[in-house]
């Protein structure tokens, strides 16, 4: 008998068992014109990337666990109804910071987490997981902006991301918490050791994994089985695997089709590490890629079946642009036009047909993004031939070797000008403790 995520529960929403038969992807996982170009342009040198993509086991696989979250982190946050969340949090940060065998008498689902937290997979290899974490850190800045975008992009436009990101209310009413946790976040897992199961990182990826499923069971009980059954289940462990598959391949892509080019055996190496983040991050083993090209397969799914975008986008857009919205006088205008650049950015890194689909219903409906989109495919060209030819002089792997030290220094730049934001409203640390409540419902209206 299999244990149903809730009460009311829909027929499909249970956790998979290897063996049985897989379920089909949720009415709202088709694939849409809206995304084929992204796909096409990062994908096209390893697959052949077609507008309806190639039903392979791997891309069955994702579309069966889209109806379901993380079995055990979700398990715990339903224990926590039984516990307390304040209590259940309290074991879970000693059992990070000591070990399940310092508690007394844990809860049996805490244990069950624990089991996989503290036994890595058969696959896992700390090596080629090292050796992949230097390579990504090598990407090109443009390769990892281009990642950036196509994450914002499927934050904001992709229907499933979106509607939960919206549903929380957090980009609207505390962005510069959320930013600053996100980009804390990935730029602690570039880290030298940072999976490393006593690691600080480590710790706050399994408290970030804790927010998801806490959002997760919120989201399901207000959204109930109706949506449920069109759109499955909200931060699905199919987007969770397919966010670290875009997150690790995208940028080693992008830099190869500008003239950087990769061999396999590196794509394997940066999927590997990526695969890792995944397995601590809560996605299942059978779901994790063991090679470059399966990933891209699912990447390749699940970018195109993103769908398009909910009401929420527009709630977010609107928010962001809200002033702009009113203003009528030349200099208003010229604010408006002023953000011609950064649509353009935009717009080459992922497409002009998302970009407008982002704002159609904001102020920048109308404001062109071009020239700004070619040239900034002229300045991220050049970026990348630039360390092309820094690869191709004496001393690359020694350069290699400083730049990945201790962390990504992009992502270390982002977190520094995230804190100096979030220090401006007071806001200080990344405690990951902004979800505590959300299991219960969230029924309040996020957007004001």
């Amino acid at each position: 008998m299999l244990e149903m995520n809730t009460a009311a529960a829909h027929p499909f929403d249970y956790y998979y068992r290897p063996g049985m038969p897989l379920r089909p992807a949720p009415p709202r996982a088709v694939a849409s014109e809206l995304w084929f170009e992204p796909r096409k342009s990062i994908l096209s040198p390893w697959l052949e990337v077609r507008p309806i993509p190639e039903e392979t086991p791997r891309t069955r696989l994702m579309a069966d666990h889209l109806w379901q979250g993380d079995e055990p982190m979700d398990q715990l946050v339903a224990a926590f109804r039984r516990i307390g969340t304040a209590e259940g949090r309290r074991l879970l940060d000693q059992a990070l910071d000591h070990g399940i065998d310092a508690l007394d008498d844990p809860p049996p689902e805490l244990v069950a987490l624990f089991a996989t937290l503290d036994n890595p997979p058969d696959w896992y290899d700390p090596d080629l997981w090292e050796y992949g974490r230097k390579l990504w850190i090598n990407v090109s800045t443009s390769g990892k902006l281009a990642m950036g975008v196509q994450d914002f992009m499927g934050t904001f436009v992709g229907a499933e991301v979106a509607s939960a990101t919206g549903a929380t209310g957090r980009f609207v009413n505390d962005p510069y918490r959320r930013n600053l946790e996100t980009s804390t976040w990935f730029r602690n897992v570039t880290v030298r050791g940072g999976m490393d199961r006593w690691s600080p990182v480590f710790k706050d990826t399994v408290r970030v994994r804790l927010m998801h499923a806490q959002v997760r069971a919120g989201l399901q009980r207000a959204w109930g089985v109706e949506h449920f059954a069109a759109h499955g289940n909200p931060i699905s462990n199919s987007t969770m695997m397919g966010a670290a598959v875009t997150f690790g391949l995208s940028p080693m892509c992008f830099d190869h089709v500008h003239g950087r080019t990769c061999t396999e055996a590196q794509l394997d190496a940066v999927m590997h590490y990526w695969a890792y983040i995944a397995y601590v991050f809560g996605v299942a083993d059978e779901l994790i890629p063991r090679s470059a090209l399966e990933g891209m397969e699912m990447s390749d799914y699940m970018v195109a079946t993103a769908g398009v975008a909910p009401e929420w986008t527009a709630n977010m857009a609107g928010a962001a642009t809200h002033r702009l919205a009113k203003g009528t006088s030349l200099i208003d205008r010229l604010k408006v036009q002023a953000t011609a650049p950064l649509l353009g950015v935009l717009a080459y890194f992922s497409s002009e047909a998302l970009v407008r689909e982002l704002v159609k219903s904001t102020p920048l409906r109308a404001v062109p993004v071009q020239p700004w989109s070619a040239l900034t495919g002229v300045a991220a060209s050049l970026d990348v031939r630039l360390r092309a030819l820094d690869d191709a002089l004496p001393g690359a792997r020694r350069r290699r070797i400083r730049r990945a030290a201790a962390d990504d220094p992009v992502w270390r730049r982002n977190t520094k000008v995230a804190k100096l934001m979030a220090a401006r409203v007071g806001i200080y640390g990344t405690p990951y403790d902004q979800h505590d409540n959300s299991a219960a419902g969230l029924a309040r209206c996020p957007v004001r």
